[in-house]
């Protein structure tokens, strides 16, 4: 399938981003200088190149738990205060510059609390960096605005806590709360005190689920847990079936009468609940087989609210720019359909209703109407 969209030009393509974590996104030299300056010994290579190598074949095992043990390594660097914003100031950088006008980035303060941090201590760390990398980004023509996702381990005992970090610091820039981790043997209904107390605070938060595990996962996080959206979702394609694959180059149609969602596709296409999917980031963990076998194309066909995410930069090698070129590739997406994306993904932004209408109207639409013209 030939595609006549650009690396550059996508690269100027407005952006979106939903699902990205912190410590899967470090500058390999910043891990390396981290490391050096906390005598963090445990790196498996100290030159640039190679490390930045090493994490994307360690990361590219097909297992979602062999894929997270790689952040064993960035965590390790991200204990102090200066390292703290160091990392959260450089990503705010790195995203605007590759066309990010929004971004919701995520992180556990609770793993890095070995250096003598507290909670309160972290969170204001990284939202001191969030705000100086905005900062450093506007002055070089690239404005960005950062929102913080604060997220709970679901194998640890401390999403209440959590949950009290995000609610304590909704004005200051965290805009919302997470669980992460394995999901087979951590469902998230173990975390229900949590997500009854976000509700009655009327807090947002989004739960990873349907990544690497299935539907039950998916089910609970929605019915029980109440998410707002869901990081990942990708096995909700396991609740449709595909009835008859005479659709365009012999992709499944979009036709009504040759797909059958079953009850919670169902419910998930039409409550509109936003699919943070990352779809090199599944390939690599297993959750699809490939980028042209990847959900996301039937999923956008039959106008499920997907929306295209990173997850973690630095363990997949990959940009927004980057899955926006492999998607265009697989699927022969045009500018319409990443503005198509990207306008999705500002809509399910946890920020006020007006801020995101005054980005989707001031700066995607004339960011992609630019493009064309």
């Amino acid at each position: 399938m030939t595609n006549s969209l650009t690396d550059t030009l996508l690269s100027r393509a407005p952006k979106v981003l939903l699902h990205d974590h912190l410590d899967g996104g470090l500058r390999p030299a910043t891990v390396i200088e981290l490391a050096e300056a906390s005598g963090y010994d445990a790196l498996p290579s100290t030159d640039v190149g190679e490390l930045g190598r090493w994490f994307v074949e360690a990361a590219s095992s097909g297992s979602l738990e062999d894929y997270l043990e790689t952040f064993a390594h960035t965590v390790g660097v991200m204990q102090t205060r200066d390292a703290l914003v160091r990392v959260a100031a450089e990503c705010a950088e790195d995203l605007a510059a590759d066309g990010v006008v929004y971004a919701e980035v995520r992180y556990a303060p609770e793993l890095h609390v070995e250096g003598g941090l507290d909670l309160t201590e972290v969170v204001e760390a990284v939202n001191e960096g969030f705000r100086e990398g905005e900062r450093r980004a506007a002055a070089v023509g690239h404005p960005i605005r950062v929102g913080a996702l604060v997220t709970a381990m679901r194998h640890a005992a401390r999403s209440m806590e959590i949950a009290e970090l995000a609610v304590r610091y909704r004005d200051e820039g965290v805009v919302g709360f997470d669980i992460a981790g394995a999901e087979a043997g951590h469902p998230p209904t173990r975390h229900l005190d949590a997500f009854e107390y976000l509700q009655r605070e009327n807090a947002h938060f989004t739960i990873h689920a349907g990544e690497g595990f299935g539907l039950p996962s998916i089910w609970q996080a929605l019915q029980w847990c109440g998410a707002d959206r869901l990081g990942h979702g990708v096995r909700i394609i396991d609740d449709i079936e595909v009835t008859d694959r005479d659709g365009v180059d012999g992709q499944p149609s979009d036709d009504v009468g040759a797909v059958r969602l079953g009850r919670l596709a169902a419910y998930v296409r039409d409550m509109r609940i936003p699919l943070e999917m990352c779809p090199t980031s599944n390939v690599m963990t297993g959750a699809a087989t490939s980028i042209a076998e990847h959900p996301i194309g039937l999923l956008r066909r039959l106008h499920f609210r997907v929306t295209i995410n990173t997850d973690n930069r630095l363990m997949s090698g990959t940009s927004m720019t980057k899955e926006f070129v492999q998607l265009a590739e697989a699927f022969d997406y045009s500018l319409e359909d990443f503005r198509w994306f990207t306008v999705n993904a500002m809509k399910s932004a946890f920020i006020a209703f007006d801020e995101r209408l005054a980005l989707i109207d001031d700066v995607i639409k004339p960011g992609y109407a630019a493009l064309t013209e």
